[in-house]
């Protein structure tokens, strides 16, 4: 799917929240050259209508299986229980999706095969990350080892099924507790509104079975804290990012936002830097 000066990209959200809102205010800012919002959607669309009522160019607002009719990109950024309502439809429909809730195509990669036969592509944002290029270009000379580690305040935690399976408490914490280790997989299922990075991180490189994951909780910190050590063929590495909490959404970083922002820029701009 090309883009042209006079054919602008037609942009749907899914999804109204901190990571929506300030993706649907910088394309109506005309932030993103070449590129145009047509519609938006959320589970309740009469609230999603108030929300984008003061744009300078309101987008309809349509139900979540009806996004790709009006886009040639579509963001997902809603919880992952309503995922495929967006996902299957944009992909079969051959259009460009976009997904934050990245954990749920750990469990779901026949939509990979999906956009193979429709001309469909799947593009993930690097996220709350860093340095998925450097993890990419590693894993094409082959990857030893991935390991990363997540540091978040308790009461970004304390929602996530595995917490609740497991009656695991986070109130009054003293200091750093671990709660998780495992697989990237594993942590995907246990913690989707936390651990998207987790599958991101997984398949630019080693794998879901093949990247180990650390989760603590952890009372003396106040922002999200995203730690990754690479050892592979080509080189070995490590890298941190300390990301500042929503306003809207403790579980989100504000950075996030801005990392779709600038996928939706390399679609159009004529000149793209980073593999």
């Amino acid at each position: 799917m090309g883009q042209n000066s006079t054919t602008p990209l037609r942009l749907a959200i899914a999804g109204l929240g901190a990571i929506g809102m300030t993706v649907a205010r910088c394309v109506d800012a005309g932030r993103i050259e070449g590129m145009t919002l047509t519609a938006v959607s959320a589970r309740n669309l009469d609230k999603a209508k108030a929300r984008i009522a003061d744009f300078a160019s309101p987008p309809d607002v349509v139900p979540l299986d009806t996004l790709c009719g009006n886009a040639d990109v579509i963001v997902e950024c809603i919880p992952a229980a309503h995922f495929m309502a967006v996902a299957r439809p944009a992909i079969e429909s051959g259009r460009i999706f976009m997904p934050l809730s990245v954990g749920m195509l750990l469990g779901h990669m026949e939509l990979i095969d999906l956009a193979r036969e429709s001309g469909g592509q799947i593009i993930v944002p690097t996220g709350a990350l860093i340095g998925l290029d450097a993890v990419r270009a590693a894993a094409s000379g082959g990857i030893r080892s991935v390991k990363l580690t997540t540091r978040k305040p308790p009461a970004g935690l304390k929602d996530a099924p595995y917490i609740r399976e497991n009656g695991i408490s986070l109130d009054g914490l003293s200091e750093p507790k671990l709660l998780f280790s495992g697989t990237a997989r594993e942590a995907a299922r246990g913690f989707p509104a936390n651990l998207n990075v987790a599958a991101a991180l997984a398949l630019a490189g080693a794998g879901p079975d093949d990247t180990q994951v650390d989760i603590w909780a952890d009372p003396g910190v106040t922002r999200n804290i995203q730690s990754v050590a690479v050892t592979s063929d080509s080189a070995d590495f490590t890298m941190s990012i300390e990301n500042i909490p929503s306003d809207e959404n403790s579980r989100t970083g504000k950075i996030t936002a801005h990392s779709v922002v600038a996928a939706l820029q390399r679609l159009t701009q004529p000149l793209v830097v980073g593999s």
